[in-house]
């Protein structure tokens, strides 16, 4: 794998850090700040909108420029969100902050996407667009508790200048690493657009939405849960935690590994095994050793989507991909506040702290049900295609061949 990847691996740390590291460090900013908790949750949501709306802006934005000089900009953009956050002398302030970092995000991995299966052959394009989406999952095992126990120790303001500090390592790398790709000749924001034409394309990103949401679905209200119903103390919710991230690294891993050879047979079984092990959690998380391998499962098996619904995108969005990388990044945020809202139903509906899981499930067999379409139409289009091309040979060189 290039070095390139590890430059977009670093920024992908950094991003995947500043995005989950607040949700262990709301108490210490809600006190300094003086408002609530359900108001310092707005740092979460408005990342998260950021992330949804920042994804076909700046990739727009970005068009009239080269790939490496966009990713520098974003993680130019990444630095002064985070430093703005650390600095920060009043709520509304870091508020922004966290909007401007945010607005790095989607565009940084959409585009960072189309440059990582760009540097490979094609067979391992996969490989390489999970290998910085590594970064990412890496944060939750490592960038994320260090976080939050910095944090803790030293003020959250430090947590924040460190983050901007690895924002600075990744535009370092971008900078050294990472080779000069021109943009593509002759492609503009009009084909870029084309891409969303395409069902195929719509196809990836709704399973995008689903399924990933089914992830969220649980481990959004994932405190409550092992608390009050598995029995675990609040401070063991870190550990279930670094399991989850454990698992999203090998699930990544693997999902780019096999997506190269097989992509829509991985998402067949992800999807279909998420669905399952969600459902099972419902009864799971009345037992602690039970509750600890599902979490790993959960994230192992939402991971392995990542990877192959990326290249999904990219494949049917050939020529003019890196718009549609980006809103489809922005999709798995969607999917995350779709998923998190609907969980929030079902608990308020006193339905219990294990009724999201169910949620979770539903959503992953949808996605696995769009998955099966996508392939049955795409069996019917290349059927249909090959129709067309055998009808325009003359019968008598059909008859040839036939003979």
């Amino acid at each position: 794998m290039p070095l390139a990847l590890l430059a977009l691996a670093i920024g992908a740390f950094g991003i995947g850090t500043t995005e989950f590291v607040i949700m262990g460090l709301l108490p210490e900013v809600a006190g300094d700040f003086g408002v609530s908790i359900p108001t310092a949750g707005l740092l979460v949501t408005g990342y998260a909108l950021g992330v949804v709306l920042g994804a076909p802006l700046m990739t727009v934005l970005g068009t009239k420029v080269s790939r490496k000089r966009m990713l520098m900009v974003l993680m130019g953009l990444f630095i002064v969100g985070n430093l703005l956050s650390a600095v920060a002398p009043a709520f509304a302030i870091m508020l922004i902050g966290r909007v401007i970092a945010s607005l790095a995000h989607g565009a940084f991995f959409g585009i960072g996407s189309v440059v990582a299966a760009d540097l490979v052959a094609p067979d391992k394009k996969a490989g390489a667009i999970a290998m910085m989406f590594t970064g990412l999952t890496v944060a939750n095992v490592v960038g994320v508790p260090l976080g939050t126990f910095v944090g803790q120790s030293a003020g959250w303001r430090v947590t924040f200048g460190i983050v901007a500090a690895l924002g600075v390592v990744g535009l370092i790398g971008v900078a050294k690493l990472v080779p000069d790709m021109p943009k593509a000749q002759g492609v503009h924001l009009r084909h870029e657009l084309a891409a969303f034409k395409n069902a195929q394309v719509l196809l990836a990103m709704a399973m995008t939405v689903l399924g990933f949401g089914g992830v969220f679905a649980a481990i959004t209200y994932i405190a409550p849960m092992m608390t009050n119903v598995a029995g675990f103390a609040d401070g063991s919710v870190t550990w279930l935690l670094v399991l989850f991230g454990l698992g999203m690294v090998g699930g990544n891993l693997i999902g780019g590994k096999y997506a190269d050879r097989a992509l829509m047979p991985m998402l067949y079984v992800s999807l279909g095994a998420l669905a399952v092990v969600l459902a099972l959690f419902t009864f799971t998380a009345h037992n602690k050793v039970l509750a600890a391998v599902t979490i790993a499962l959960i994230g192992a098996l939402g991971f392995a989507t990542v990877p192959p619904l990326q290249k999904r995108v990219l494949d049917q969005a050939h020529g003019a991909p890196t718009l549609a990388s980006a809103v489809n990044i922005g999709a798995f945020n969607l999917g995350n506040a779709l998923s998190a809202w609907l969980g929030g139903i079902v608990i308020a509906a006193d339905y219990g702290y294990t009724s999201p899981n169910w949620v979770g499930a539903a959503l992953a067999a949808s996605a696995l049900l769009l998955a099966f379409l996508s392939a049955a139409l795409e069996r019917r289009d290349g059927a249909a295609s090959s129709g067309v091309v055998a009808s325009s040979v003359p019968a008598e060189q059909r008859a040839a061949v036939h003979h």
